[in-house]
């Protein structure tokens, strides 16, 4: 009997032995013969293997599909790829390091200048600059620019900055509050942009005396002071450049973004968002200087925004020519006394 089972247990040995020895080739023609199968295969439509649908719709042809759309009827659309890199990459990162030199300059700038204070005393007299409703035009575009500012750098930098500090979850809810923000805040931006160009046009074309400011740099440095009208070129520059070309074309923009069921492709989505984003990223930068001057970088320059007036003093030192006009339209009245002008404000 035992005799019987050490043969048996010979044979199966045996048998192991040879099978192993002859796996090798069996699986290299099991191998081959799944990729044969899978070449012959290639084209067929079956679950778990639509290569030729996927290949035919990244070809970019227009497909058979069930809602409606407009002419952009492409199932997959390579050109996402592009701009999702442009986002990503050179307008996220450009932008960055755009926005962080100007802040870092403007710091160097008040480091290095100071503030830029009146050389002569008040005096007390004050001058209307703005009236209530150009006062009003500028506080409506300076709030909704700063709504969708804020909101907008969220969306964009919110997952390398903000994640981190709060986490996923919380920059969800953060991050849709700044999208609805920015949506229902775009078309009051593009509006109110449209009527403080109307408004301010005139009082910003070219004039002789600019050519002067533009040699002397506003006498930003040296503490010069360089006469102007009622704005000089460097506010000029900031209305031109900054608020009618990309203050206009960032709203522009923003309203084929914020409604989309207006014939626009997707590829005009992403072309209009490209634009959006880069010009947007100019237009804060250029803000930068504009904040900075007229609140805490110079003396004075925040009130005629807050009040309508500014002293006599301001007025002639930093625009001559249009403190003497003003002055011959209508007299400086003097100051309101703190009192009086405490029970105004009630």
């Amino acid at each position: 009997m035992s005799s019987r089972i050490i043969t048996w247990l010979r044979a199966a040995l045996l048998a192991c032995v040879v099978g192993l020895a002859g796996a090798p080739a069996w699986a290299a023609g099991s191998a081959e013969a799944a990729v044969a199968a899978t070449a012959a295969d290639g084209g067929l439509i079956q679950p778990g293997n639509n290569a030729e649908a996927f290949r035919s719709a990244r070809r970019g042809e227009h497909q058979s599909i069930t809602f409606a759309a407009p002419a952009d009827r492409m199932l997959i659309q390579s050109e996402g790829q592009t701009w999702r890199m442009w986002r990503n990459g050179p307008i996220t990162q450009w932008g960055g390091w755009l926005l962080a030199a100007v802040f870092v300059a403007l710091v160097l700038f008040r480091l290095i200048r100071g503030r830029i204070d009146l050389e002569g005393a008040p005096t007390g007299r004050l001058i209307e600059r703005f009236n209530r409703v150009e006062r009003t035009a500028h506080w409506t575009l300076a709030v909704t620019f700063v709504v969708l500012a804020l909101s907008g750098l969220t969306l964009l930098f919110g997952k390398h900055v903000i994640i981190p500090l709060i986490g996923y979850d919380a920059f969800s809810w953060f991050a849709r509050l700044a999208k609805n923000l920015h949506n229902l805040t775009g078309p009051l931006f593009f509006a109110s942009t449209v009527v403080f160009v109307l408004m301010f046009a005139r009082d910003n074309v070219w004039q002789a005396i600019d050519a002067l400011w533009i040699r002397k740099a506003g006498g930003l440095l040296t503490g010069e002071h360089v006469p102007s009208w009622r704005f000089n070129f460097g506010e000029k520059t900031w209305f031109w450049i900054g608020v009618v070309i990309l203050g206009l074309l960032v709203g522009a923009t923003g309203l084929i973004l914020d409604f989309p069921g207006n014939g626009q492709t997707r590829q005009d989505m992403q072309l209009a968002h490209l634009i959006h984003a880069g010009g947007a990223i100019l237009f804060i930068a250029l803000s930068l200087g504009h904040i900075y001057i007229g609140t805490v970088g110079m003396e004075g320059a925040m009130d005629g925004m807050k009040s309508g007036y500014v002293d006599e003093t301001w007025a002639r030192e930093h625009h001559e020519y249009w403190y003497r006009q003003a002055k011959d339209a209508t007299p400086a009245r003097p100051a309101a006394p703190p009192r009086a002008a405490a029970s105004a404000t009630r």
